[in-house]
Order: structure tokens, then C-alpha cells, then sequence
């Protein structure tokens, strides 16, 4: 009876064993503790990891441009989220003959794309720019090398005036150190910040910080936007997100945030990110009514990408399908409709990618 027992339970130890391994640990890189992309890595940790057997860590980074060096070179990391305009420059180098941004962006596959991500420009409440094409000439910060603040910030620069925003002029430290010096030294005129609203670090402001900072408006009549607007999208930043900051809505911009794998083979990696877009799918409503609000702004699609951009196969191919049941099973006309939200030796914009040694 003893040795019977004994072997249930060895049988029993192997089964829980077998279940334990079939458990996968990843990770997915972020941005800054009090950014929202932390906020989406997390609720993705909370809600849907688990769901396909992943224990998933939600890691802060300095942003975008790291991402993409993390997932493609660190163990354990499997996802990222990175913005469109910091792919598509790790693209743009790869195609000028950049041979590390060619290994480092072509084995990347685009797993779907999130929501738009609001770009805010803080200026001290006495300063005479009102404007985002007010900045010219003024001290930017930038945000961290590595981050994708600084690739849309430089990037926005070039494209509104024509020049690179000056290496005198450009800083690149945190949004809370910046935003310090901004108010204290004085020794910066801007701090740009990037940030699905309604984003930490501008949240957590008291009503008091209007006495200080000011947010710049964006104004797509002036000349310098034409171009600004091929890259980027307009948008409204809601006085209801800010209310200790603004009073009414405010005219900006936004770039678009992406979820993002690699170009994985491992028959266990695959069949793991496999489930996890089929579990994202199916469990979306959680997602949007427990998650950050910005899941409420994302839309179960898979839209045609950029040239040189690629979706991943497996995971592809379980939105697609999942996406067809739902549209099968969408109510008939008049019928209530769910919610589905739809250096010279190294230039500027290589050293806010990571790609200078």
C-alpha cells in the first residue's frame, strides 16, 4: 500500500513538474517607470500572460531605440513596444547601407500595432513660446539617447525647420530631471515628452504647477507642419487628463506605438507568443475595461505595414482568425454594436538609436 502511494504521488510530483516546465518566463521592454508604456507591458503581464502559460516581466528601459537593442540581443526578452517613427529611422539606416541597424531591425516582426501616443512640449508658464514651431533655436530637452523621445524629438526638429536641432542646444537627460532644471536653473527652455495620455508624469502634477509650466499648442496651418504631418499624426490632448494643467483642449501630435517580437523559430517560443496573441484576442474586453485607458483606442486589426515592415507568422495567423470570428459573430443591422476599438563622425540621429560605439 506504501509503495502504491509512492509511486501516486512520484506520478503526481511529475505531472505538477510537467505543468511548471510548460510555463514560459519572457519578457517585454517598456519605457520609463511613469510612462504609459509600462502601464500596457503590465496590464499584457497581468491580464493575458498567464492565460498562455507565460510568466511575463514588464521591464522599464529607456525607450524605443533600446527596445529594439534589448529584444534583439537580450536573453529572455520576447516583446517590446516600440514607436513607428524609431522602426521606420532603424529602417531608413539599414536601406543608407547602416549595417548594425540592418541586424538589428530586419530579424523584427511587427506582432500589431497599439495607439497613438501623444507628444507634449512643457515650457516654463513665463516664457513668450506659445507655439510648438516657437521652439526653434530654444534649449530642448530632448529625452534619454536610446529613447524614442529623443528619435521623435530630433526627428520633429529636422522635419518643422530644416536643420538639426544644434548639439549645444539639445540635452538629453530625464523627464524629471529636465523638467527640474526647466524650473529651477532655468538652464532649459522645452522639455519634450512622449506619453499615451493620460501619462504619470504629467498627471501627478498639482494644481500649484501652472504657476510654473505651460504646455505648447501645435498649430497645423503653420508652414513648418506640411511635413511634420507626413510623419506624424495631429492630436488633442484632453484638458479632462490634465485637469491641474490645462483648461481647455489642446491642438498636439502623436506617434504611433507598436508591439513587436522577433522573428522567433523555437517551436516552444512560437507555440508561447502563438497563444498569447490568440489569448490577447479573445480576452481583449479585458484588456479595455480593466486596462490603462489607452486600450480603449486600440483596434483589433492588422492594417498593411510600412515597406521593409512585416508582421510575425504566428501570431498572424491567430489574429486573423480570431478577428474573423469575431466579425461572423457581430450582431445583425440593428442589433446593439459591442465595443471594439478599432559627433560629425556619428550624426544626430544614429546616437539617439543606440547605433554609435
Amino acid at each position: 500500500m506504501h509503495r502504491l502511494f509512492a509511486a501516486f504521488l512520484a506520478t503526481a510530483m511529475i505531472g505538477h513538474a510537467a505543468v511548471a516546465d510548460a510555463a514560459a518566463s519572457f519578457k517585454i521592454v517598456t519605457a520609463s517607470e511613469r510612462g504609459t508604456y509600462i502601464q500596457i507591458g503590465k496590464d499584457l503581464a497581468r491580464y493575458i500572460a498567464p492565460l498562455a502559460d507565460i510568466q511575463l516581466d514588464a521591464l522599464p528601459s529607456a525607450g524605443s531605440a533600446e527596445n529594439v537593442h534589448r529584444l534583439r540581443f537580450e536573453p529572455g526578452v520576447k516583446l517590446a513596444l516600440v514607436q513607428s517613427d524609431v522602426y521606420q529611422a532603424f529602417l531608413d539606416q539599414a536601406a543608407a547601407g547602416n549595417a548594425e541597424a540592418r541586424n538589428l531591425i530586419m530579424p523584427l516582426r511587427v506582432v500589431m500595432p497599439l495607439y497613438n501616443e501623444e507628444i507634449y512640449f512643457v515650457a516654463r508658464a513665463d516664457s513668450p513660446l506659445n507655439y510648438v514651431h516657437d521652439i526653434r533655436g530654444m534649449r530642448i530637452n530632448a529625452g534619454p539617447v536610446g529613447s524614442g523621445t529623443a528619435l521623435t524629438t530630433t526627428t520633429l526638429y529636422n522635419l518643422m525647420f530644416k536643420e538639426p536641432l544644434a548639439d549645444a542646444n539639445a540635452s538629453f537627460l530625464s523627464n524629471e530631471e529636465a523638467l527640474a532644471k526647466l524650473v529651477t536653473d532655468r538652464s532649459i527652455d522645452v522639455v519634450a515628452i512622449i506619453a499615451g495620455q493620460p501619462a504619470k508624469v504629467l498627471t501627478d502634477m498639482k494644481p500649484e504647477s501652472r504657476q510654473y509650466v505651460k504646455l505648447l499648442r501645435f498649430d497645423p496651418k503653420d508652414a513648418s507642419s506640411e511635413a511634420v504631418l507626413q510623419t506624424y499624426f495631429p492630436a488633442t490632448v484632453r484638458a479632462t487628463s490634465y485637469p491641474n494643467l490645462l483648461t481647455e483642449d489642446l491642438p498636439s501630435l502623436a506617434v504611433k506605438a507598436y508591439l513587436v517580437t522577433y522573428d522567433f523559430n523555437l517551436g516552444n517560443t512560437r507555440e508561447h507568443l502563438r497563444r498569447f496573441a490568440r489569448d490577447m484576442c479573445r480576452n481583449f474586453f479585458i484588456l479595455q475595461s480593466n486596462g490603462h485607458p489607452k486600450w480603449r483606442e486600440v483596434s483589433l486589426a492588422l492594417p498593411d505595414l510600412g515597406r521593409g515592415w512585416a508582421y510575425y507568422a504566428p501570431t498572424t495567423r491567430e489574429l486573423q482568425a480570431c478577428i474573423a470570428t469575431r466579425v461572423r459573430a457581430a450582431p445583425m443591422p440593428g442589433q446593439p454594436t459591442p465595443f471594439v476599438p478599432s559627433s560629425p563622425a556619428c550624426p544626430q540621429q544614429e546616437r539617439v538609436l543606440g547605433l554609435c560605439r
